[in-house]
């Protein structure tokens, strides 16, 4: 890829393989990283400008959750969602409260950026194809209706999930619980997006996600995926 971008780092941005990347051609990085959990990052081949690290509003809050910068005329904002378990709880509310805050920043800062990119492990499948029992599977974490609605807010806002609009019909998922085989048995939620303006959406030739390394041994339980766009 061009550009990459991850999540969950759980390391300090000391702790960041930058050399490692740098050998592999992404010299451009922008790092935002935490002790033990979270982290968000963006390597590229391309440079990076105008970066920011978190949400940027009055609300204190020290998780490492969210980046953005411009590259390639492009402006990528790199989330990770709080999980938000169990439904209900503090932790429930903390999500709602961060996918709200998530919105409003995309009000107040980028209303008038065209060519904008919002990914990351956003930790909502937002349709039934998205989860591998839509009827057992409704009011669980990731597939609420407070959850919808919170996603919804982002489709509002001018954005389009590019998976699903590429691949309609397809029940493909980026997730699967380590335990109870989950992955071998195909038991998977789509929590994973690429989000994009309509101007982006004009220049999309495929949305992927690549199942292949979470047959791994010891992989992560997420998928990659990946949008490839015209320039």
């Amino acid at each position: 890829p061009d550009v990459l971008v991850l999540q969950e780092l759980k390391a300090q941005d000391h702790q960041f393989p930058t050399e490692a990347f740098e050998e592999m051609g992404f010299p451009h990085q922008l790092v935002h990283g935490q002790k033990a959990y979270n982290g968000v990052a963006i390597v590229s081949k391309l440079p990076l400008s105008d970066p920011h690290k978190g949400l940027g509003d009055d609300e204190e809050d020290t998780a490492a959750r969210y980046v953005d910068a411009l590259v390639g005329g492009l402006r990528l904002i790199n989330c990770y969602v709080p999980a938000g378990a169990p439904v209900g709880s503090d932790n429930f509310a903390y999500k709602l409260r961060w996918m709200s805050r998530l919105s409003e920043k995309l009000v107040r800062d980028f209303h008038d950026e065209p060519n904008l990119i919002l990914l990351g492990d956003i930790n909502i499948a937002p349709g039934d194809l998205d989860v591998h029992d839509p009827f057992a599977f409704h009011g669980e974490i990731s597939f609420t209706d407070k959850e919808h609605e919170a996603f919804q807010k982002l489709i509002d806002f001018g954005l389009t999930d590019s998976f699903r609009s590429h691949n309609p019909y397809a029940q493909q998922f980026s997730w699967w619980d380590y335990r109870g085989q989950g992955f071998r048995r195909g038991r998977g939620i789509r929590i994973d997006h690429i989000l994009v303006t309509e101007a982006l959406m004009a220049r999309k030739k495929r949305v992927e996600i690549d199942a292949t390394p979470r047959g791994w041994d010891r992989p992560t339980d997420h998928a990659p995926q990946y949008i490839d766009l015209d320039t």
